[in-house]
């Protein structure tokens, strides 16, 4: 266990490799935020709880619990605090399992520490919120989006969204009947470019609309992209 002074606010690096923690945590630092380590998924799970952290970044093959089922926790005890999992496969099952646990991004190992600092950093921006407006709640057919609050509702009833479900959403009706394409939504919501993977587009859109159920205003134009109803 390795605590630092939190200064941008405290980062949960759960990761059971010492030299990758270890590299995570100097760079964490050197951007100004504090972060905390654990080994395990059983003590990484118990400092989410205790420590609130503003972000957590899970490795999903850690000893005892996987990072998978650390954020499946945190996510039924309503704890929705952004997660980025670190993965060393390559593969979509990870990647989608991942996200449908309620994960706000991932990265592939070997990866850039630089990368994750801002994958990081972009998370928590899009968590702050943003400017032009962004406070003015958003009403399209049944949905209500407040920005300020960060709250939604389909159909009057309250919808729980994690902080990129939530901004997606708010990113497609801030223009409603405008089409994005997956290129466009990856790099206005997540703040990066098309070679990381727009299948992460694709499986936060199938977890909005199954949270929104039948309210669901998000519309699929194939070949194109995703647009909410106008």
């Amino acid at each position: 266990m390795t605590v630092d002074p939190p200064h941008r606010g405290l980062v949960l690096v759960v990761e059971d490799e010492p030299a990758i923690a270890d590299l995570v945590r100097l760079y964490l630092t050197r951007d100004g935020f504090g972060v905390h380590l654990e080994r395990d998924g059983e003590a990484g799970l118990s400092a989410a709880r205790r420590l609130r952290p503003v972000a957590c970044v899970l490795d999903i093959a850690l000893p005892g619990l996987p990072g998978t089922e650390v954020c499946r926790r945190l996510r039924e005890a309503g704890d929705w605090t952004p997660v980025i999992f670190l993965t060393a496969r390559d593969d979509e099952v990870d990647r989608i399992v991942g996200l449908e646990l309620g994960a706000d991004d991932y990265v592939t190992k070997p990866f850039s520490p630089r990368e994750l600092v801002a994958r990081v950093r972009a998370v928590l921006r899009r968590t702050a919120g943003g400017p032009e407006g962004a406070d003015r709640p958003r009403v399209v057919g049944p949905v209500t989006l407040d920005p300020a609050r960060r709250t939604v509702t389909a159909a009057g009833a309250p919808v729980q969204l994690t902080s990129t479900e939530f901004d997606l959403l708010a990113h497609l009706m801030a223009r409603p009947g405008r089409v994005f394409t997956r290129e466009e939504l990856l790099a206005g919501v997540w703040g990066y470019a098309a070679h990381a993977g727009t299948r992460t587009v694709d499986v936060h859109v199938a977890q909005v609309r199954a949270k929104l159920g039948p309210a669901s205003v998000i519309r699929t134009h194939r070949g194109v992209g995703y647009a909410v109803d106008a």
